[in-house]
Parts: C-alpha cells; sequence; structure tokens
C-alpha cells in the first residue's frame, strides 16, 4: 500500500504575536506510487492578488519588542492532541488552557472570552451532535498552532436530521506571557470567504440542510478527510463485494446475477443482510471496462463466504484507500454520468491532484429505477493519508 503525505504550506507573519489570524492553505498530498491519488504541491499565490484578506492581528503585546520564547508550544501542541478529542464529549476541553478574553472566530461564529467560547460549544452539542475528528496538530509559528480536523453533525431540530459536514484548519494563537491560547481561528475548506461574517460560510450551512436520504443500510465505512464547494476526499476502509461483468457505467446488466448470490444462488443457499450502495466501476480511461458489485456486510470474511453458483460471479476483497467523491441526484443516464465524472476529475486537477484512471459509480437505490437517485462519482486510490512532516 503506498503511502501519501499531507503537507501544508502557511503564509507567515513577523514578528509572532499573539492573536494573529492566518489563513492555512492544505495544497494536497505527495505520492510515490503511480496508483495512487497525487496530491501536487502547488504555487500559492500572492496574499495581494486574494479576494479576501489572508490575516488579522488581535495584537496583545507591542511588536517591536516580543518577548524572548519560553513557552513550551511542542507541550502545548501535545496538549491539543489529547484535550480537542474532548471539545464535543461529557468530559470537554480542559478550560484553564485558554485566556479568559480568548477571541474566537469562524466564518459565521464570533467570541471575544471563554464562556461565550464555551457557550457556543454547548450550543452545538444541543442543535447538531456534533462529531469531531482530529487529523494532526502542529506547531506553525513560534506561538502559534495548526490543527486538522473533520466535524459531522446532525440538525436535530428538523425532522429529516440532515448532515453538515465541515472540514478545514484551526489556527490557535498563544499569549508569550501565560502560555495560555488567546485565539482560535477556523477556517473552512468549502468557501473561499473565511471572514467573519461570511454571507459564503451562511449559505455553505443552510445548502447542508436539504433533504438527502439514502436507504437505511449498511454502507462502506469511510472518514471524510476533506470537503471542498465541488467534491469531498474520504479515506474508505477495506470492503468486500461480490461482482460480475457489466455494460456500461449507468447499466444495470449484471444486477440479477450479483443480487442473487445474496438471495441464496451460492453454494450453500445462505442469504445474506442488503447493503447499499451498488457499484458499477470502470476501469479504463474511455469507462467502458465495466463492471458491476454489491457490497456484503462488514462482519462477513471473504474466506468464510459461500461461493458463487455461478461462474461468472466472483468475491473480492477491496483494500480501500482514498477517493474524491461527488454527490448527485437524479436520472442516472450515461451521458449524465460522464458529465459527473468530468467535472469531478475536472475539479480535482485543477486542485493540483492526479487521479486514477477510471471511476466508480455509487448507487443508493435499485439501479433498475430510474428516478430520485443519489449516486456518488468517485477517482479511487489505494493509499493511506498520513500526517505532515513536522
Amino acid at each position: 500500500m503506498a503511502t501519501t503525505h499531507l503537507t501544508t504550506q502557511i503564509l507567515r507573519q513577523a514578528p509572532p504575536v499573539c492573536g494573529s489570524f492566518r489563513r492555512v492553505t492544505t495544497t494536497g498530498l505527495s505520492s510515490s506510487s503511480p496508483l495512487t491519488i497525487t496530491f501536487k504541491t502547488r504555487k500559492e499565490p500572492s496574499p495581494k492578488n486574494q479576494k479576501f484578506k489572508w490575516a488579522r492581528k488581535l495584537s496583545l503585546v507591542e511588536e517591536s519588542s516580543p518577548p524572548k520564547p519560553t513557552v513550551d508550544v511542542e507541550g502545548l501542541a501535545t496538549f491539543l492532541y489529547d484535550d480537542l478529542p474532548h471539545l464535543f464529549d461529557d468530559q470537554g476541553i480542559d478550560r484553564t488552557a485558554y485566556d479568559e478574553q480568548v477571541k474566537f472566530r469562524d466564518p459565521i461564529t464570533k467570541h471575544d472570552t471563554i464562556s461565550g467560547y464555551l457557550f457556543n460549544i454547548s450550543l452545538l452539542k444541543v442543535l447538531f451532535r456534533p462529531l469531531f475528528q482530529l487529523h494532526w496538530v502542529k506547531q506553525t509559528g513560534p506561538y502559534e498552532i495548526t490543527t486538522r480536523w473533520t466535524m459531522v453533525m446532525k440538525f436535530m431540530p428538523l425532522p429529516w436530521k440532515p448532515e453538515l459536514v465541515f472540514t478545514g484548519t484551526s489556527v490557535m494563537g498563544i499569549n508569550p506571557n501565560n502560555g495560555k491560547f488567546c485565539s482560535h481561528v477556523d477556517f473552512w475548506d468549502s468557501i473561499e470567504n473565511n471572514e467573519y461574517f461570511s454571507l459564503e460560510g451562511l449559505w455553505d450551512v443552510f445548502r447542508q440542510l436539504r433533504v438527502y436520504k439514502t436507504p437505511d443500510l449498511e454502507t462502506p465505512r469511510y472518514q471524510i478527510l476533506k470537503r471542498t464547494a465541488n467534491y469531498e476526499v474520504r479515506k474508505y476502509e477495506p470492503f468486500i463485494v461480490v461482482e460480475t461483468i457489466g455494460e456500461k457505467l449507468s447499466g444495470s446488466n449484471g444486477f440479477n446475477a450479483v443480487a442473487g448470490y445474496i438471495f441464496g444462488k451460492n453454494s450453500t443457499t445462505e442469504k445474506i443482510p442488503m447493503t447499499t450502495p451498488v457499484f458499477t466501476h470502470a476501469l479504463d480511461p474511455e469507462l467502458s471496462d465495466v463492471s458491476i458489485q454489491i457490497v456484503l456486510p462488514s462482519e462477513k470474511d471473504i474466506s468464510s463466504l459461500p461461493d458463487p453458483s455461478q461462474e461468472t460471479v466472483k468475491l473480492r476483497k477491496v483494500e480501500g484507500g482514498v477517493a474524491a467523491a461527488l454527490k448527485f441526484s437524479g436520472k442516472p443516464t450515461e451521458d449524465v454520468v460522464r458529465e459527473k465524472e468530468k467535472a469531478l476529475r475536472s475539479n480535482l486537477m485543477k486542485d493540483g491532484l492526479n487521479p486514477r484512471i477510471g471511476c466508480m459509480l455509487a448507487r443508493y437505490n435499485d439501479p433498475g429505477r430510474t428516478w430520485s437517485f443519489t449516486m456518488i462519482v468517485q477517482s479511487t486510490s489505494h493509499s493511506s493519508v498520513a500526517a505532515p512532516n513536522h
């Protein structure tokens, strides 16, 4: 399995002072294997060419005479690794690590005290039931630490409980006089204007509140590493599929054969629970060499599964890895599917990524039906994601 490394470039200011607000730009992944999604490093434009400010300072000390570095920033980074996973659980974060006048900003929220900061956390726990995933923590300045995270939330007041996903970075400023955090600024991957108050950020919240349901069945497990305005980068766990030859990405040829396997057409006539989605997987640039697949339950082991009754039906373990996904709904004609694949590939390359040949179409309803589909087009990569080099 090839290993890829997430790297960051940071626009730095000098001298370092408490409370500096700076945007951290993720330029992507680099890889040693041609079989992975390669996130190429791009030259970042200078701040003067940006449509928004890259930095704002909330200074608590004079810039002309910064104090000598006496704060154990490396120790604070280790502390955040332990403390931030408790952001939304019953234990909570350690408030003694923050200044009373800590300044918090994200695109739609602003607080200037530790009380307001903690109130915001409590409100999110009640309304959204957040799941916070910390990817990495690193020192990015003499008095600054940057973290990368994913937050998945369900908006509980609405009957359909929509799921909202945010990924991004947090820049934590440190007060050099007492070693406490004095600022916390969030930057979302899904928007360009991260300044408070961002109408783009507000719209990003509202557009995730729409009804977007999939069947309540088991599906391959994955972690969202990055969500942009146009696609998600996911890390999939391994899963097992039963597959046979298909006709085209949008087609259903072969579905009855693989569905027959889980309905008992196997060596032991075992009936296997339904899962979702149904994959059609193209392996060639023309998207014509297609297989159709059904995912098998995660508790199954390929060595203990019964053999298919039909010679054209096979069992296979998919090793998982990194994939870019684009969600859409509607009638999945071949023209529509190919258009979405081109759009996904174009957006990846525009962001400096180099996707593998081929793609997967994931359908969450019976592929013989042609209305109200929810699907994902994926450019797949069998690789893992590591933290950035320190």
